[in-house]
């Protein structure tokens, strides 16, 4: 009799942990989500400018990702920047990606504490000093990935490439990422 809660405990240590998932609605205004196009604004925007320079950073083994690429934007003083590449491993997963068609937008946060995966592309930007990074990780059996969130943590290393631009306000990059710009 008193095997059986030993038992229990070890099958529940050999199950592998489950990916916790989380769908968020990311509502902005109910005028903002149910407005449609405005005329006023461009279908496309094209802006041209040149790097100033390019900051490379390399995050080492069990750091948070988000967390150290945010805390180099602030020491570098970036407040627009490309992010040009980037490759690496994790050990842990945290992205999301867009579930729907329509406004409100609804988010899938999908969370592995428990995964090993290589970092095979970064790319996105940094707007108004805000970074907004997608990665694709890949396993042995399939390739996936989103927007990186809080607690992506590296296993190996991971670097990846700045193109830092302009603070040039006359730029206007500060609505690329506004979903309410359309």
């Amino acid at each position: 009799m008193k095997r059986l809660p030993l038992l229990l405990l070890l099958c529940a240590l050999l199950l592998p942990a489950q990916v916790k998932r989380t769908e968020v609605i990311k509502a902005t205004t109910p005028e903002d989500d149910a407005k449609g196009l405005d005329p006023k604004v461009p279908e496309s925007v094209a802006i041209s400018t040149q790097f100033e320079r390019v900051v490379v950073i390399r995050v080492k083994n069990q750091a948070g990702l988000l967390t150290a690429i945010e805390r180099h934007v602030a020491e570098q003083k970036i407040r627009n920047a490309v992010i040009l590449s980037g490759v690496g491993s994790a050990i842990a997963t945290h992205y999301h990606m867009v579930t729907n068609r329509s406004f409100p937008s609804k988010n899938l946060y999908l969370e592995n504490p428990n995964t090993s995966a290589d970092i095979i592309s970064m790319s996105g930007f940094v707007l108004d000093g805000k970074v907004h990074c997608h990665l694709t990780f890949a396993d042995p059996d399939k390739a996936y990935g989103g927007h990186l969130e809080a607690n992506t943590r590296v296993f190996t290393f991971a670097v990846l490439a700045l193109g830092v631009l302009p603070d040039d306000q006359s730029l206007g990059l500060k609505r690329f990422d506004d979903k309410t710009w359309r």
